[in-house]
């Protein structure tokens, strides 16, 4: 089943686009201004964004800027304005089509689908993980920070990877050692050290706790 992240701020026409879309078979969640439509998006896993231009806190454009510096979900822009300037800085951000407010349902609709026919199995099928402002892009072996691309080396990356992937859980750096370097590292263990000193650099954001005699952990999200 498809999900589609709503972005619309009228809340009657978030719920009709709601009822409509639950009722065409998809699977929906809602977002009522800019910056609590980026938090969803980065927690949940999406098939499309329906993203109205109009927006409190962050306007459609701003929001499809950050959405765009960090995944090709595909976005079918909402908006009351008809200026032609408008529709084509949305085409310039790379949005997949536009629906000029008052619109069809049924044309929405088919808009929808004919998105999702010509994105089947493209990037989006692509595994991410997600941590607070952090998106790992596991196929391409890709790090986002805040829409900031972090220039992590393989090991930086696997070592981010296991720790983001189980908030909360402690890491030893003998565990560490055997994940990431094998069990045949016979090397010093401050080396796991000095790469968490190089990730926790590189993100800006202590996102990497140490728990002192035992190892590392990256803390739990609703702390």
């Amino acid at each position: 089943m498809s999900k589609i992240l709503i972005i619309e701020d009228e809340p009657d026409i978030q719920e009709l686009l709601a009822v409509y879309l639950r009722d065409a078979g998809y699977a929906v969640v809602t977002a009522g201004d800019g910056v609590e439509a980026l938090e969803k998006f980065r927690k949940e896993r999406f098939d499309l964004v329906l993203l109205d231009l109009m927006l409190p806190k962050m306007d459609g454009f701003d929001v499809c800027e950050r959405i765009r510096r960090e995944s090709h979900l595909p976005i079918l822009m909402l908006t009351a304005l008809e200026g032609e300037q408008d529709q084509l800085r949305g085409f310039r951000m790379e949005i997949d089509d536009y629906v000029t407010k008052p619109f069809s349902m049924p044309i929405l609709l088919q808009k929808i689908r004919a998105i999702l026919r010509r994105t089947a199995g493209g990037t989006e099928d692509r595994r991410c993980l997600r941590y607070r402002d952090l998106t790992l892009d596991l196929d391409g072996m890709e790090a986002v920070l805040a829409g900031r691309l972090l220039d992590l080396t393989t090991r930086e990356f696997a070592l981010l990877r296991t720790l983001v992937a189980s908030p909360g859980r402690v890491f030893t750096r003998e565990m560490l050692l055997a994940q990431l370097w094998g069990y045949d590292f016979f090397g010093d263990e401050r080396v796991v050290d000095s790469h968490i000193k190089n990730l926790r650099h590189k993100l800006g954001t202590d996102y990497i706790e140490t728990v002192r005699g035992v190892g590392y952990r990256a803390a739990k999200e609703n702390r």
